[in-house]
Protein backbone atom coordinates (compact mmCIF):
# COMPACT_ATOMS: atom_id res chain seq x y z
CA UNK A 1 0.00 0.00 0.00
CA UNK A 2 1.67 3.36 -1.10
CA UNK A 3 2.37 6.12 1.52
CA UNK A 4 -0.47 8.59 1.75
CA UNK A 5 2.15 11.18 2.66
CA UNK A 6 4.25 10.51 -0.51
CA UNK A 7 1.93 12.65 -2.33
CA UNK A 8 3.22 15.70 0.22
CA UNK A 9 6.59 15.46 -0.93
CA UNK A 10 6.50 16.27 -4.60
CA UNK A 11 8.01 19.75 -5.54
CA UNK A 12 5.03 20.88 -7.89
CA UNK A 13 5.08 24.17 -9.38
CA UNK A 14 3.20 27.12 -8.64
CA UNK A 15 0.10 27.56 -10.10
CA UNK A 16 -2.44 30.79 -11.01
CA UNK A 17 -5.43 31.17 -8.74
CA UNK A 18 -8.85 30.91 -9.74
CA UNK A 19 -9.63 34.34 -11.95
CA UNK A 20 -12.94 34.47 -10.13
CA UNK A 21 -11.61 34.69 -6.35
CA UNK A 22 -8.56 36.56 -7.60
CA UNK A 23 -10.63 39.16 -8.85
CA UNK A 24 -13.31 39.32 -5.64
CA UNK A 25 -10.10 39.64 -3.42
CA UNK A 26 -8.48 42.27 -5.39
CA UNK A 27 -12.03 44.44 -5.01
CA UNK A 28 -12.26 43.38 -1.59
CA UNK A 29 -9.04 44.95 -0.56
CA UNK A 30 -9.64 47.95 -2.78
CA UNK A 31 -12.41 49.09 -0.88
CA UNK A 32 -11.47 47.87 1.96
CA UNK A 33 -8.30 50.62 1.79
CA UNK A 34 -11.24 53.55 1.29
CA UNK A 35 -13.35 52.42 4.35
CA UNK A 36 -13.33 55.39 7.16
CA UNK A 37 -10.70 55.08 9.92
CA UNK A 38 -12.22 52.43 12.78
CA UNK A 39 -13.86 50.50 10.24
CA UNK A 40 -12.29 46.05 10.64
CA UNK A 41 -11.83 45.08 7.33
CA UNK A 42 -12.31 41.19 8.73
CA UNK A 43 -16.38 42.73 9.11
CA UNK A 44 -16.28 43.62 5.19
CA UNK A 45 -18.11 41.16 3.64
CA UNK A 46 -19.82 42.60 0.87
CA UNK A 47 -19.30 40.53 -2.35
CA UNK A 48 -17.77 42.28 -5.72
CA UNK A 49 -20.29 42.48 -8.53
CA UNK A 50 -19.14 41.25 -11.95
CA UNK A 51 -19.56 43.87 -14.80
CA UNK A 52 -22.40 42.24 -16.10
CA UNK A 53 -24.04 41.33 -13.14
CA UNK A 54 -27.29 43.09 -13.32
CA UNK A 55 -30.95 41.82 -11.77
CA UNK A 56 -32.16 41.36 -14.98
CA UNK A 57 -29.99 41.84 -18.07
CA UNK A 58 -33.26 42.11 -20.46
CA UNK A 59 -35.56 44.03 -18.32
CA UNK A 60 -36.17 47.39 -19.30
CA UNK A 61 -33.69 50.04 -18.70
CA UNK A 62 -31.44 47.62 -16.88
CA UNK A 63 -27.88 49.15 -17.15
CA UNK A 64 -24.63 46.56 -15.78
CA UNK A 65 -22.79 47.87 -13.01
CA UNK A 66 -19.02 48.78 -14.36
CA UNK A 67 -15.85 49.25 -12.44
CA UNK A 68 -15.33 52.78 -12.02
CA UNK A 69 -11.75 54.71 -11.53
CA UNK A 70 -13.82 57.20 -9.06
CA UNK A 71 -16.59 55.78 -6.46
CA UNK A 72 -18.58 59.04 -5.20
CA UNK A 73 -18.65 58.62 -1.26
CA UNK A 74 -21.33 60.24 0.19
CA UNK A 75 -21.28 61.42 4.11
CA UNK A 76 -24.80 61.68 5.26
CA UNK A 77 -26.08 62.81 8.71
CA UNK A 78 -28.21 59.47 9.29
CA UNK A 79 -26.74 56.96 6.47
CA UNK A 80 -29.79 53.98 7.80
CA UNK A 81 -32.01 56.15 6.49
CA UNK A 82 -30.17 57.77 3.29
CA UNK A 83 -29.61 53.79 2.38
CA UNK A 84 -33.63 53.40 2.67
CA UNK A 85 -34.43 57.09 0.79
CA UNK A 86 -31.92 56.35 -1.90
CA UNK A 87 -33.59 53.21 -2.73
CA UNK A 88 -37.24 54.11 -2.45
CA UNK A 89 -36.89 57.44 -3.55
CA UNK A 90 -34.24 57.56 -6.50
CA UNK A 91 -34.36 53.57 -7.51
CA UNK A 92 -31.21 52.73 -6.25
CA UNK A 93 -30.11 48.61 -4.91
CA UNK A 94 -28.09 48.04 -1.80
CA UNK A 95 -24.89 45.93 -2.57
CA UNK A 96 -24.80 43.76 0.69
CA UNK A 97 -25.11 44.59 3.70
CA UNK A 98 -23.75 47.77 5.43
CA UNK A 99 -21.15 47.75 7.81
CA UNK A 100 -22.45 49.01 11.11
CA UNK A 101 -19.72 50.45 13.78
CA UNK A 102 -19.49 49.66 17.45
CA UNK A 103 -21.76 52.81 18.40
CA UNK A 104 -23.93 52.12 15.67
CA UNK A 105 -23.25 54.50 12.91
CA UNK A 106 -23.01 53.31 9.22
CA UNK A 107 -19.58 52.82 8.69
CA UNK A 108 -19.59 51.91 4.88
CA UNK A 109 -22.72 51.53 2.55
CA UNK A 110 -22.45 50.59 -1.03
CA UNK A 111 -25.14 51.29 -3.44
CA UNK A 112 -25.79 50.90 -7.16
CA UNK A 113 -27.78 53.90 -9.35
CA UNK A 114 -27.86 53.34 -12.95
CA UNK A 115 -24.72 51.46 -13.55
CA UNK A 116 -22.71 53.16 -10.95
CA UNK A 117 -22.03 52.44 -7.83
CA UNK A 118 -21.88 54.77 -4.34
CA UNK A 119 -20.85 54.59 -1.27
CA UNK A 120 -22.27 55.96 1.43
CA UNK A 121 -21.33 56.44 5.33
CA UNK A 122 -22.26 58.59 8.73
CA UNK A 123 -20.03 61.62 9.41
CA UNK A 124 -16.62 60.52 11.58
CA UNK A 125 -15.10 62.61 13.86
CA UNK A 126 -11.94 59.92 13.71
CA UNK A 127 -11.66 60.62 9.67
CA UNK A 128 -12.76 63.94 9.49
CA UNK A 129 -15.43 63.59 7.43
CA UNK A 130 -18.46 65.59 8.04
CA UNK A 131 -22.05 65.71 6.30
CA UNK A 132 -23.70 68.16 3.86
CA UNK A 133 -26.17 70.58 5.78
CA UNK A 134 -29.86 70.47 4.19
CA UNK A 135 -30.58 74.14 3.36
CA UNK A 136 -26.83 75.27 2.93
CA UNK A 137 -24.93 75.56 -0.37
CA UNK A 138 -24.18 72.38 -2.65
CA UNK A 139 -20.24 71.99 -3.34
CA UNK A 140 -20.97 68.24 -5.44
CA UNK A 141 -23.66 67.80 -8.13
CA UNK A 142 -25.00 63.85 -8.88
CA UNK A 143 -26.20 63.60 -12.10
CA UNK A 144 -27.80 60.34 -13.75
CA UNK A 145 -30.19 59.51 -16.32
CA UNK A 146 -33.40 57.31 -16.30
CA UNK A 147 -35.63 55.86 -18.39
CA UNK A 148 -38.53 58.33 -17.34
CA UNK A 149 -37.32 61.59 -15.84
CA UNK A 150 -40.65 62.85 -15.02
CA UNK A 151 -42.04 60.00 -12.84
CA UNK A 152 -38.55 59.47 -11.35
CA UNK A 153 -38.67 63.45 -10.20
CA UNK A 154 -41.74 62.77 -8.99
CA UNK A 155 -41.21 60.34 -6.75
CA UNK A 156 -37.92 61.93 -5.76
CA UNK A 157 -40.46 65.04 -4.15
CA UNK A 158 -43.12 62.92 -3.22
CA UNK A 159 -40.60 61.35 -0.80
CA UNK A 160 -39.31 64.82 0.45
CA UNK A 161 -36.79 65.92 -2.10
CA UNK A 162 -36.66 69.74 -2.68
CA UNK A 163 -37.02 70.48 -6.79
CA UNK A 164 -34.35 73.62 -7.32
CA UNK A 165 -34.92 73.66 -10.97
CA UNK A 166 -38.15 72.45 -12.56
CA UNK A 167 -38.39 70.23 -15.21
CA UNK A 168 -37.54 71.37 -18.36
CA UNK A 169 -37.35 70.10 -21.98
CA UNK A 170 -33.95 72.08 -23.25
CA UNK A 171 -31.32 72.04 -26.29
CA UNK A 172 -29.33 69.74 -24.52
CA UNK A 173 -32.05 66.89 -22.93
CA UNK A 174 -35.13 67.07 -20.38
CA UNK A 175 -33.78 67.01 -16.90
CA UNK A 176 -34.62 68.70 -13.46
CA UNK A 177 -32.67 69.25 -10.26
CA UNK A 178 -33.24 67.73 -6.87
CA UNK A 179 -31.85 68.56 -3.14
CA UNK A 180 -32.30 65.84 -1.30
CA UNK A 181 -33.40 65.60 2.27
CA UNK A 182 -29.35 65.10 3.24
CA UNK A 183 -28.50 67.93 1.19
CA UNK A 184 -27.39 66.45 -1.80
CA UNK A 185 -28.00 67.99 -5.00
CA UNK A 186 -28.88 65.62 -8.23
CA UNK A 187 -29.70 66.40 -11.23
CA UNK A 188 -32.25 63.67 -13.11
CA UNK A 189 -32.27 63.59 -17.02
CA UNK A 190 -33.68 61.49 -19.60
CA UNK A 191 -31.60 58.86 -21.34
CA UNK A 192 -33.34 59.84 -24.32
CA UNK A 193 -30.91 61.58 -26.99
CA UNK A 194 -30.74 65.24 -26.54
CA UNK A 195 -32.49 66.71 -29.31
CA UNK A 196 -30.51 69.48 -31.64
CA UNK A 197 -30.96 72.52 -31.02
CA UNK A 198 -34.65 73.89 -31.30
CA UNK A 199 -35.71 75.35 -34.58
CA UNK A 200 -39.58 74.98 -34.40
CA UNK A 201 -41.42 77.53 -35.51
CA UNK A 202 -44.75 79.67 -34.06
CA UNK A 203 -47.10 76.68 -35.43
CA UNK A 204 -45.00 74.41 -33.26
CA UNK A 205 -44.67 75.88 -29.77
CA UNK A 206 -46.58 73.87 -27.55
CA UNK A 207 -44.48 70.92 -28.99
CA UNK A 208 -41.55 72.62 -28.28
CA UNK A 209 -42.46 73.98 -25.05
CA UNK A 210 -45.93 72.99 -23.28
CA UNK A 211 -46.86 69.62 -24.69
CA UNK A 212 -50.00 70.75 -25.49
CA UNK A 213 -50.63 72.74 -22.33
CA UNK A 214 -52.53 75.90 -22.12
CA UNK A 215 -50.72 79.09 -20.90
CA UNK A 216 -51.41 79.21 -16.95
CA UNK A 217 -52.00 81.12 -14.43
CA UNK A 218 -48.58 82.99 -13.05
CA UNK A 219 -46.70 82.44 -16.10
CA UNK A 220 -44.85 85.51 -18.63
CA UNK A 221 -47.23 86.07 -21.22
CA UNK A 222 -45.53 89.87 -22.51
CA UNK A 223 -42.01 91.65 -22.05
CA UNK A 224 -40.77 94.67 -22.69
CA UNK A 225 -37.55 96.09 -22.69
CA UNK A 226 -37.91 99.34 -20.90
CA UNK A 227 -34.84 101.97 -22.02
CA UNK A 228 -33.87 105.62 -22.20
CA UNK A 229 -34.35 105.38 -26.15
CA UNK A 230 -36.13 102.83 -27.89
CA UNK A 231 -34.79 103.55 -31.39
CA UNK A 232 -31.42 103.17 -30.34
CA UNK A 233 -32.31 99.63 -28.53
CA UNK A 234 -33.98 98.69 -31.50
CA UNK A 235 -30.96 99.29 -33.67
CA UNK A 236 -28.36 97.58 -31.40
CA UNK A 237 -30.75 94.65 -30.52
CA UNK A 238 -31.52 93.84 -34.15
CA UNK A 239 -27.69 94.16 -34.99
CA UNK A 240 -26.79 91.58 -32.07
CA UNK A 241 -29.79 89.33 -31.85
CA UNK A 242 -31.31 89.83 -35.33
CA UNK A 243 -34.22 91.34 -34.35
CA UNK A 244 -36.56 92.69 -36.70
CA UNK A 245 -39.89 94.95 -35.94
CA UNK A 246 -43.59 95.62 -36.98
CA UNK A 247 -44.79 98.68 -38.58
CA UNK A 248 -44.39 101.51 -36.44
CA UNK A 249 -47.37 103.15 -34.40
CA UNK A 250 -47.47 106.64 -32.81
CA UNK A 251 -45.42 107.14 -29.67
CA UNK A 252 -41.71 105.85 -28.81
CA UNK A 253 -42.88 101.46 -28.50
CA UNK A 254 -41.60 99.14 -30.89
CA UNK A 255 -43.11 95.46 -30.76
CA UNK A 256 -40.12 92.78 -32.08
CA UNK A 257 -41.09 90.85 -34.65
CA UNK A 258 -41.51 86.77 -34.62
CA UNK A 259 -41.00 86.01 -31.02
CA UNK A 260 -42.01 82.96 -28.90
CA UNK A 261 -42.97 85.49 -26.30
CA UNK A 262 -44.47 88.28 -27.18
CA UNK A 263 -41.83 91.33 -26.76
CA UNK A 264 -41.45 95.32 -27.17
CA UNK A 265 -39.17 97.84 -26.78
CA UNK A 266 -40.27 101.03 -24.77
CA UNK A 267 -38.51 104.04 -24.84
CA UNK A 268 -38.74 107.26 -22.34
CA UNK A 269 -37.54 105.74 -19.26
CA UNK A 270 -34.52 106.81 -17.02
CA UNK A 271 -33.42 103.24 -16.07
CA UNK A 272 -33.22 99.97 -18.40
CA UNK A 273 -35.15 96.68 -17.13
CA UNK A 274 -37.65 94.34 -18.70
CA UNK A 275 -41.21 95.17 -17.93
CA UNK A 276 -43.39 91.80 -17.41
CA UNK A 277 -46.65 91.13 -17.94
CA UNK A 278 -48.20 88.35 -16.28
CA UNK A 279 -51.11 85.92 -16.96
CA UNK A 280 -54.02 85.62 -14.48
CA UNK A 281 -57.38 83.23 -14.39
CA UNK A 282 -59.44 86.43 -12.88
CA UNK A 283 -58.24 90.06 -13.06
CA UNK A 284 -60.31 91.38 -10.13
CA UNK A 285 -59.15 88.47 -8.06
CA UNK A 286 -56.01 89.06 -8.78
CA UNK A 287 -56.41 93.22 -8.30
CA UNK A 288 -57.34 92.51 -4.79
CA UNK A 289 -54.70 89.97 -4.20
CA UNK A 290 -51.98 92.76 -4.88
CA UNK A 291 -53.09 94.97 -2.73
CA UNK A 292 -53.77 93.12 -0.07
CA UNK A 293 -49.96 92.05 -0.32
CA UNK A 294 -49.01 95.66 -0.40
CA UNK A 295 -48.60 96.15 -3.97
CA UNK A 296 -50.74 99.03 -5.80
CA UNK A 297 -53.08 97.96 -8.82
CA UNK A 298 -54.94 100.32 -11.27
CA UNK A 299 -58.73 99.27 -12.30
CA UNK A 300 -58.57 96.74 -14.89
CA UNK A 301 -59.52 97.81 -18.60
CA UNK A 302 -59.85 96.16 -21.50
CA UNK A 303 -57.01 95.94 -24.24
CA UNK A 304 -56.69 93.93 -27.56
CA UNK A 305 -55.44 90.73 -25.99
CA UNK A 306 -57.85 91.04 -22.52
CA UNK A 307 -58.77 92.60 -19.65
CA UNK A 308 -55.37 93.98 -17.90
CA UNK A 309 -54.60 96.42 -15.10
CA UNK A 310 -50.88 97.67 -14.35
CA UNK A 311 -49.12 97.03 -10.86
CA UNK A 312 -46.21 97.66 -8.81
CA UNK A 313 -44.96 95.69 -6.21
CA UNK A 314 -44.27 96.35 -2.66
CA UNK A 315 -40.18 97.23 -3.53
CA UNK A 316 -41.64 99.81 -5.98
CA UNK A 317 -41.67 97.62 -9.70
CA UNK A 318 -43.85 97.88 -12.14
CA UNK A 319 -45.81 94.81 -14.19
CA UNK A 320 -48.89 94.36 -15.11
CA UNK A 321 -51.71 91.50 -15.10
CA UNK A 322 -54.12 90.60 -17.87
CA UNK A 323 -56.61 87.79 -18.08
CA UNK A 324 -57.06 86.49 -21.72
CA UNK A 325 -60.60 86.61 -23.16
CA UNK A 326 -62.41 83.59 -22.92
CA UNK A 327 -61.50 81.02 -25.11
CA UNK A 328 -58.33 82.48 -26.21
CA UNK A 329 -55.83 81.09 -23.90
CA UNK A 330 -52.70 80.24 -26.07
CA UNK A 331 -50.58 77.48 -25.97
CA UNK A 332 -47.66 77.29 -23.21
CA UNK A 333 -44.40 78.76 -24.14
CA UNK A 334 -41.23 76.91 -24.44
CA UNK A 335 -39.53 77.01 -21.26
CA UNK A 336 -35.71 78.66 -22.53
CA UNK A 337 -37.10 80.19 -26.18
CA UNK A 338 -36.55 78.36 -29.45
CA UNK A 339 -34.61 80.29 -31.47
CA UNK A 340 -32.48 83.15 -31.39
CA UNK A 341 -33.23 86.37 -29.98
CA UNK A 342 -36.11 84.58 -27.71
CA UNK A 343 -36.51 85.40 -23.97
CA UNK A 344 -34.39 82.35 -22.44
CA UNK A 345 -34.18 83.23 -18.91
CA UNK A 346 -35.29 86.10 -17.05
CA UNK A 347 -33.48 87.52 -13.36
CA UNK A 348 -35.37 89.57 -10.83
CA UNK A 349 -32.95 91.01 -8.73
CA UNK A 350 -34.46 92.80 -5.61
CA UNK A 351 -33.26 94.31 -2.76
CA UNK A 352 -34.74 92.10 0.13
CA UNK A 353 -36.06 88.42 -1.64
CA UNK A 354 -38.00 87.28 1.32
CA UNK A 355 -40.77 89.91 1.03
CA UNK A 356 -40.83 89.70 -2.65
CA UNK A 357 -40.89 85.86 -2.95
CA UNK A 358 -44.34 86.64 -0.37
CA UNK A 359 -45.66 89.03 -2.03
CA UNK A 360 -45.40 86.83 -5.67
CA UNK A 361 -46.63 83.85 -4.31
CA UNK A 362 -49.96 85.68 -2.99
CA UNK A 363 -50.49 87.71 -6.14
CA UNK A 364 -49.56 84.89 -8.73
CA UNK A 365 -49.19 81.24 -6.41
CA UNK A 366 -45.54 80.74 -7.20
CA UNK A 367 -43.32 78.48 -4.98
CA UNK A 368 -40.08 78.82 -4.41
CA UNK A 369 -37.40 76.60 -4.92
CA UNK A 370 -33.62 77.67 -3.93
CA UNK A 371 -31.51 78.45 -6.49
CA UNK A 372 -27.77 77.44 -7.11
CA UNK A 373 -26.48 80.97 -5.92
CA UNK A 374 -26.94 82.81 -2.21
CA UNK A 375 -30.14 84.30 -1.49
CA UNK A 376 -31.09 82.56 -5.11
CA UNK A 377 -34.50 81.47 -5.99
CA UNK A 378 -36.87 80.18 -8.38
CA UNK A 379 -40.70 80.05 -8.84
CA UNK A 380 -41.55 76.48 -9.65
CA UNK A 381 -43.27 75.49 -13.10
CA UNK A 382 -43.06 79.50 -14.28
CA UNK A 383 -42.22 80.01 -18.24
CA UNK A 384 -39.98 81.32 -19.56
CA UNK A 385 -37.68 80.37 -16.50
CA UNK A 386 -37.59 82.67 -14.00
CA UNK A 387 -35.03 83.35 -11.04
CA UNK A 388 -35.36 85.47 -8.42
CA UNK A 389 -32.01 87.37 -6.93
CA UNK A 390 -31.80 88.86 -3.42
CA UNK A 391 -29.51 91.65 -2.11
CA UNK A 392 -29.13 94.49 -4.42
CA UNK A 393 -29.22 98.09 -3.99
CA UNK A 394 -31.99 98.63 -7.03
CA UNK A 395 -34.64 96.38 -8.47
CA UNK A 396 -33.92 95.40 -11.95
CA UNK A 397 -35.35 92.73 -14.30
CA UNK A 398 -32.92 91.42 -16.39
CA UNK A 399 -33.48 88.77 -19.49
CA UNK A 400 -31.37 86.67 -21.19
CA UNK A 401 -31.45 85.90 -24.61
CA UNK A 402 -30.91 82.27 -26.40
CA UNK A 403 -28.44 82.72 -29.37
CA UNK A 404 -27.19 80.52 -31.70
CA UNK A 405 -23.18 80.84 -31.35
CA UNK A 406 -22.57 83.04 -28.27
CA UNK A 407 -19.25 84.04 -29.31
CA UNK A 408 -20.17 85.57 -32.72
CA UNK A 409 -22.99 87.16 -30.75
CA UNK A 410 -20.67 88.68 -28.17
CA UNK A 411 -18.56 90.11 -31.05
CA UNK A 412 -21.53 91.49 -32.32
CA UNK A 413 -22.11 92.86 -28.83
CA UNK A 414 -19.00 94.91 -29.15
CA UNK A 415 -19.43 95.91 -32.77
CA UNK A 416 -22.09 97.46 -31.78
CA UNK A 417 -20.83 99.84 -29.25
CA UNK A 418 -21.91 97.39 -26.09
CA UNK A 419 -19.49 95.29 -23.87
CA UNK A 420 -19.09 91.81 -23.32
CA UNK A 421 -16.61 89.18 -21.81
CA UNK A 422 -15.46 86.58 -22.79
CA UNK A 423 -18.29 83.42 -22.41
CA UNK A 424 -18.11 81.29 -19.69
CA UNK A 425 -19.27 78.06 -19.19
CA UNK A 426 -22.00 76.32 -16.86
CA UNK A 427 -23.90 72.92 -16.35
CA UNK A 428 -26.88 74.55 -18.25
CA UNK A 429 -24.38 75.98 -21.27
CA UNK A 430 -22.61 79.26 -22.31
CA UNK A 431 -23.66 82.45 -20.86
CA UNK A 432 -22.31 86.03 -21.41
CA UNK A 433 -23.45 88.78 -18.94
CA UNK A 434 -23.40 92.19 -21.27
CA UNK A 435 -24.09 95.83 -21.71
CA UNK A 436 -25.56 97.92 -24.29
CA UNK A 437 -25.01 101.09 -25.50
CA UNK A 438 -27.36 102.93 -23.24
CA UNK A 439 -26.37 100.77 -20.47
CA UNK A 440 -28.90 98.19 -20.80
CA UNK A 441 -28.13 94.97 -19.09
CA UNK A 442 -28.72 91.68 -20.73
CA UNK A 443 -26.80 88.13 -20.91
CA UNK A 444 -26.36 85.87 -24.10
CA UNK A 445 -26.85 82.37 -23.52
CA UNK A 446 -26.13 79.14 -26.12
CA UNK A 447 -27.66 76.61 -24.21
Amino acid sequence: MPDPFEALLRHDGPVDPDPTFAARLRARVERALSLPEGVTVSNLTVEAVAATDVADPSAPGAVAVTAAAVVPYLIVDGARRALDWYVSALGATRRGEPIVMADGRIGHGELELRGSVLYLADESAESAVVATRPGGPATVSFAFEVPDVDASVDRAVAAGAVLERPLADNPYGRNAVVRDPFGHRWIISSVTTAPSPVTAGPDDRSAAGGHGERVRSGDIGYVSLWVPDAERASTFFGKVLGWSFEPEVAGHSRQVADRELHHGVDGGHERSSLFLCFVVDDVNEAVRRVRSAGGEADEPGEQPFGTAAMCVDIEGTPFSIYQPPPGQRGPRLAVNGTKQGDVSYITMEVTDSAPVRAFYGAVLGWQFNPGRVEDGWGPADVVPMTGLHGGHEVTTVLPMYLVDDIYGAVARVRAAGGSAPEPERHPYGLSAQCVDDQGTRFSLGQL
